[in-house]
């Protein structure tokens, strides 16, 4: 038989287990923010997080994962705010593909603002080996989830186009992770769904 409380003592570990993983992602965050990842140092991760050089081990394995934990966070918040906005939009009764997509886009790109230590972060190419091959790999699922959003088949004219604005939202990221201020950074985005618009597929 379980001993009375011994679901709230698991609870009550589980609890602190997910608070301490949150200290050092966090503490994680500003330090590569700071340094980048070369010159980021476990120890200063520790100082910040509060915690030991041993917690951070146990639970992400080394300054590596923890850079990569961070992205695909990262990445995470992006596709669920995209697909959220996406929603909405369908919602509202919006079925112009394009107009969905740029639902998605501007989501995308508000959280490059919101996010934007992270943006600048990993746009830098400086994280671990095999990073950028992760990112490479990351982008052409991301050209194939908007094909299917665009419903855009698969002729040579229309992969260089869902190609294209993908690309639009991903250097209009870049810009905006880099605005000085939020007003500057909807202007790019405004830019950026001016140009969707102007050289998306055909519609109809």
């Amino acid at each position: 038989m379980a001993r009375r409380g011994s679901g709230r003592s698991a609870s009550w570990e589980w609890s602190r287990t997910a608070k301490t993983r949150r200290s050092i992602l966090q503490a994680a965050r500003e330090v590569f923010a700071e340094h980048g990842f070369a010159e980021a140092s476990v120890a200063e991760f520790v100082r910040r997080a509060g915690s030991s050089v041993g917690s951070l081990y146990h639970h992400f394995g080394g300054k590596a994962e923890l850079f990569l934990a961070l992205w695909e966070e990262h990445q995470a918040a992006h596709e669920e705010a995209a697909a959220a906005a996406v929603a909405r939009a369908r919602q509202a009764g919006v079925t112009d593909p394009v107009e969905l997509f740029i639902a998605g886009a501007r989501a995308f790109l508000r959280g490059s603002w919101e996010r934007r230590d992270l943006a600048r972060l990993f746009m830098d190419g400086d994280g671990p080996p095999g990073f950028e091959l992760m990112r490479r790999t990351r982008g052409r699922e991301w050209v194939r989830q908007n094909a299917v959003l665009l419903g855009v088949g698969g002729a040579p004219r229309e992969r260089l186009t869902v190609a294209v604005l993908t690309s639009v939202i991903g250097e209009a990221a870049r810009e905006v992770a880099i605005s000085e201020t939020e007003e500057e950074a909807e202007e790019v985005i405004e830019a950026a769904v001016t140009m969707i618009r102007r050289f998306g597929p055909p519609r109809g």
